[in-house]
């Protein structure tokens, strides 16, 4: 057997067994960073991001904490039921959630592996309302649960060792996986976020209509607040420029979910 054979029989048993399934939507994605080292990183990032951004966070007495916070709570205790119940509890193994807010213009929020979440105060002008809140806070949650940094971390990390192999890669350069995490995070940064792809937004978007709904948050609320976001969008690149699906198609997808989010709604 050729040394090329042998490469690719490894490859092919490699991502067999980094092969996995996000959780609803089962769509199988490849992922080989450990989800303890993920969670790990997300921490100790997360703290870094909140150490030098300390002047901008706001304080636990302030209202738009407070109501984070809340909604946040009811959210992760959401996730954590939809996940036992699917017998996926592992999952958010070693997740310690975490809730703050950033003073900043800038409409985002976003959630670390580990379950670290953050909010601008700038999407909170948009997002008004607790319900509103838990579109974002489903959503950002779901980046997380479903792994979408594990996976495209773990792809830039396979084109980087091409030709060595990741397993080697990663020996030689054991400090690539955080420098990789820190980059894609934008961490040491203002806007610490993840460009995810259009297809894992998406999915994001729906397992963010089922989190909110079974917190006790009306899933429709979710097309109101795009609305909202898409009026605010000035300057939007066409889909085909960009990471994001276009808030049309957003909306569009979100509406033909709603029948089966709702299933998942208790006032």
């Amino acid at each position: 057997m050729g040394k090329k054979t042998i490469l690719i029989s490894t490859l092919f048993a490699f991502f067999l067994v980094s092969c996995s399934q996000v959780a609803l939507t089962n769509r199988r994605q490849i992922k080989i960073v450990p989800r303890s080292v993920m969670n790990t990183m997300g921490s100790q990032n997360y703290a870094s991001f909140l150490t030098t951004n300390a002047a901008k966070v706001s304080s636990a007495s302030n209202a738009n904490v407070q109501q984070v916070r809340n909604v946040g709570r009811r959210i992760s205790d959401a996730v954590i039921t939809y996940l036992t119940n699917n017998k996926l509890a592992d999952r958010a193994q070693g997740y310690q959630w975490e809730f703050n807010v950033v003073n900043s213009p800038e409409a985002n929020a976003w959630c670390m592996p580990g379950g670290k979440v953050v909010f601008y105060t700038g999407i909170l002008q948009i997002a008004n309302s607790d319900a509103s809140i838990a579109v974002v806070m489903g959503h950002e949650i779901a980046h997380a649960i479903a792994e979408h940094g594990n996976e495209r971390i773990s792809q830039q990390l396979i084109v980087q060792a091409a030709g060595t192999g990741v397993e080697v890669y990663t020996q030689q350069k054991p400090s690539a996986q955080n420098d990789l995490f820190k980059q894609m995070y934008g961490v040491g940064t203002n806007m610490g976020l993840l460009s995810y792809s259009r297809k894992q937004e998406l999915e994001a978007d729906k397992l963010g209509l089922v989190f909110m709904a079974m917190a006790g948050y009306d899933p429709a609320e979710a097309v109101a607040f795009w609305q909202k976001m898409a009026a605010a969008s000035t300057a939007s690149p066409p889909e085909f420029l960009s990471t994001h699906p276009s808030n049309a198609n957003r909306i569009a997808k979100i509406q033909a979910y709603l029948p089966e989010a709702q299933k998942y709604y208790k006032r």
